[in-house]
């Protein structure tokens, strides 16, 4: 009997910054993948063990499927043998819909309103309810005409009870106002007008600011309203015009962005009012949909109540609620309604709810070991945070009890407490127990030390990493002395990054939160030039407090606008906010860390300034990919073509006249001593410091980059490709050369994508920014930068209801003295571990 394969064996990876390396994943275990930010982590995850797991499985679906399966591209290796179908749970889920909830993403609602109507008590037309029973199961069991029909037992009454599909907010049960929004939009009219101070010529009507709209002064010109005067200074007569005027045509003199002038142009005349309709139906991008949402002001549904539902779906009851109050119930109370729900019931009926209820905690079971429990159903899913939406994730797929699948996760443990950890391991363990292979890429210490195996790429970033440097078992790995992992595994690595302040800071920001989410009188001070970590569990009010509260309220208060409702007191002296996340930079291919600093703009004066490009009479404008001038005509300054293959998916390769430099022949014939710009934007930061060590404007930008650790980066490398760390660290440096003593810096999550090293190179950063006089608070659940703080402000007890109270402030090395949160334990046993 031939012996099944016990690896995959990959062979000749060269993804990315791979460098041609050979290595061996076992599967039916949970393997960890470890290594530096930009190490090739995810290159060998993502781009090998996940396009291909799952490219060779749509190659065996038909031709057809395929063409509607965006299929991966082949990836850069000699061989991968035995791999089964791969699934990959990302490090940022595609955000949901407004229709989506936790209750329809987690698929507990559909088992809910199957509960309703098989276990429910409906109300007949006379108003009657008729209790629970095998008759009423039965008929909702039923097909065609007799589906639902029953018989109410006290007036005789036959009428059609609620059924499953009945319930659905997507579905038939949408309440007919909002379409099962829970929402409806109604035009806000304060926001039409940006400043009655300028002219409509010189922008004073916003809605007028929309894409296609902002010839609307020159039609109104024409129409006999004055544009050159203050808005405030119009008549009556002349603002109902700009306000509600009649969709007309008039004949006007139009004139382009290239130039030209168009006479006797028919132009449609739009209001502001229709401005903002007309774009909201039209318009289709995402970008422009949240521009023209900023015009409207949303309220809850006054016929559902925000509910969603038709109202009268809401006379049925289940353990004594309807289907609403059930919605609103959090994780964590559904099982008290399942006692209460089983106990309402005939003795009969018992078997029926259990065998409801076994599928209803089949799903619910994941969602509670992995810390969800403060979500509600009915929260809506693009109010989620990244980390919230993977673990739902996560449990949808530990709930298809699948066999013989590798599962890649990246980063899983974005947004979990400390205390959840154990909740996730357990996961994998089930994940793995059920026949499965996993491949984890995280840094949290604890997860990689519960691997069976673990895989660690370095040493460096870039060019510097892509090569296998340890790889067995956590033991064997603590005794690799090549190893970046192995001094957290075993204890001896040093924490501290920066030196803590001792002394209390001597002014702060004072600010009051009522009654928002779970926040219902909360106080908290900031200490200025300090940086302060907020802590909690997911769900404790950490984002409600700093983002959705103290950052707009330091913005409003300095545009002398009012404060968010629900912060009743600020008292700050700082002027600006930046609020830095690990989101990638730019979609486009066209974006690189070149164009994304200044350097690229410094570069195409200086080559403008060459005698070759002067005899040309080539201007800065020729040494831009992006314009035609200096573009490689073939794929226009994007350095790669795209193939239709009939068929087939469309496929894309490296373009073959420029050989993916993007600029023509004609401009990189241009030289600066001796290089072409092409040449220069190969370079990595490190190497251009020796070039540019005379060129004051870009050395100063690529020392900044060295400061914050990007000096493997080349000028020309794609920002969208850069990791969540890479992303963060490169906002920054327009930061650090100037000082910020009237700057608050917000980090939501800060160490994601980040390795234990690298977080010690974020706390350097940082520290730059406090040298500079900058006050940052980042939300963090990373007790290695907690242990970094100067001050800390620790949220909960737990999440959701239980929740939204300060249980902890100050120094943390001074709370770890008497711990009495679950975060402050945490931290008292990982700095005992430490620094022992």
């Amino acid at each position: 009997m031939q012996k099944l394969p016990t690896k995959i064996e990959v062979r000749g990876a060269k993804v990315h910054n791979l460098k041609n390396i050979d290595v061996d994943i076992p599967l039916h275990q949970f393997v960890a993948i470890s290594g530096l930010s930009g190490s090739g982590k995810s290159s060998l995850a993502m781009g090998i063990l996940y396009e291909e797991g799952s490219r060779r499985y749509l190659e065996a679906l038909s031709t057809y499927t395929r063409r509607r399966i965006k299929l991966g591209a082949q990836a850069d290796v000699t061989s991968v043998k035995h791999i089964p179908s791969a699934l990959a749970l990302k490090q940022r889920p595609q955000i949901p819909s407004a229709r989506a909830t936790v209750g329809t993403m987690s698929e507990i609602f559909n088992m809910i309103r199957l509960i309703f109507s098989r276990l429910g008590a409906p109300v007949c037309p006379n108003g009657h309810r008729v209790a629970p029973s095998l008759e009423i199961a039965h008929a909702m069991s039923q097909s065609g005409d007799k589906m639902g029909k029953i018989t109410c037992p006290v007036c005789g009454v036959k009428f059609m009870a609620f059924s499953a599909e009945d319930f659905a907010f997507n579905a038939d049960g949408a309440c007919p106002e909002c379409h099962g929004t829970g929402k409806v939009r109604s035009l806000d009219e304060s926001k039409l007008i940006l400043d009655e101070n300028l002219s409509l010529e010189d922008g004073a009507v916003a809605s007028w600011h929309l894409p296609g709209r902002n010839f609307m002064p020159t039609v109104a010109e024409a129409a006999g309203v004055r544009i050159n005067v203050p808005y405030r200074e119009l008549t009556a007569k002349e603002k109902d015009f700009v306000l509600n005027g009649p969709e007309k045509k008039y004949k006007v003199d139009f004139h382009s962005s290239t130039g030209r002038v168009f006479h006797d142009f028919n132009a449609l005349y739009e209001n502001a009012h229709q401005a903002v309709i007309a774009s909201a139906k039209s318009s289709k991008s995402e970008r422009a949909q949240k521009r023209i949402s900023e015009f409207f002001h949303y309220s809850t549904c006054p016929t559902c109540r925000g509910t969603r539902l038709r109202p009268e779906l809401l006379t049925q009851l289940a353990g004594g609620l309807n289907i609403a109050e059930v919605s609103d119930l959090t994780l964590g109370e559904l099982p008290n309604w399942q006692n209460k729900v089983t106990s309402s019931l005939p003795a009969n009926m018992h078997t029926l709810a259990e065998n409801l209820f076994k599928e209803f905690n089949d799903d619910l079971r994941p969602l509670l070991e992995l810390g969800l429990d403060y979500l509600t159903l009915s929260r809506n899913g693009n109010t989620l945070s990244t980390g919230e939406l993977q673990r739902i994730q996560l449990s949808r797929t530990l709930r298809t009890a699948t066999t013989g699948v590798l599962y890649i996760l990246d980063e899983p443990s974005i947004g979990l407490h400390p205390d959840n950890i154990k909740g996730l391991l357990h996961v994998f363990r089930e994940l793995v127990a059920q026949g499965n292979s996993l491949v984890v890429v995280d840094h949290n210490v604890d997860i990689i030390k519960a691997a069976d195996w673990i895989i660690e790429i370095g040493p460096g970033s870039g060019d510097a990493g892509g090569e296998i440097i340890a790889q067995g078992s956590p033991k064997t790995i603590t005794q690799q002395s090549a190893s970046k992992i192995a001094p957290y595994l075993n204890g001896s690595a040093k924490l501290a990054a920066r030196k803590i302040a001792t002394t209390p800071a001597t002014r702060a920001i004072d600010f009051r939160v009522q009654n928002y989410y779970n926040l219902k009188d909360v106080q908290a001070q900031i200490p200025l030039n300090r940086l302060t970590a907020v802590t909690g569990f997911s769900g404790a009010g950490k984002t409600s407090l700093i983002l959705d509260n103290l950052v707009p309220g330091i913005q409003a208060q300095n545009r002398q606008q009012t404060l968010p409702a629900s912060l009743t007191y600020l008292h700050s002296p700082l002027k600006q906010v930046v609020s830095v996340d690990a989101a990638p930079i730019g979609k486009s291919l066209r974006s690189t860390v070149a164009t994304y600093t200044s350097i690229m703009d410094n570069l195409r004066k200086l080559f403008a300034q060459q005698k070759s490009a002067k005899e040309k009479h080539y201007t800065a404008s020729y040494f831009s990919y992006n314009n035609k001038q200096g573009a490689c005509p073939t794929c226009g300054g994007a350095g790669v073509v795209t193939l239709d293959i009939q068929f087939l998916p469309d496929m894309q390769q490296v373009c073959p006249e420029c050989h993916g430099d993007r600029y023509n022949q004609t401009v990189q014939a241009v030289k600066w001593q001796g290089y072409s710009i092409v040449d220069l934007l190969k370079l990595d930061v490190k190497a251009g410091l020796k070039v540019f060590k005379d060129v004051p404007k870009i050395y100063d930008e690529l020392v900044l980059l060295q400061e914050v650790g990007l000096d493997y980066l080349h000028l020309g490398e794609g920002t969208p490709s850069l990791s969540g760390g890479e992303a963060q660290r490169l906002k920054l440096v327009k930061h650090l050369n100037h000082k910020q003593d009237t700057t608050l810096f917000v980090f939501d999550e800060p160490t994601i994508g980040l390795h234990p090293e690298d977080v010690k190179t974020l706390v350097h950063v940082m520290q730059e920014l406090l040298d500079r006089g900058a006050t940052i608070v980042t939300i963090t659940h990373d007790l290695n930068l907690i242990a970094n703080s100067d001050y800390m402000l620790d949220l909960g007890p737990r999440g959701g209801s239980k929740g939204g109270r300060i249980v902890a402030k100050g120094q943390p090395r001074e709370l770890i003295k008497e711990p009495k949160t679950l975060t402050t334990k945490y931290l008292a046993e990982y700095l005992h571990r430490y620094e022992q």
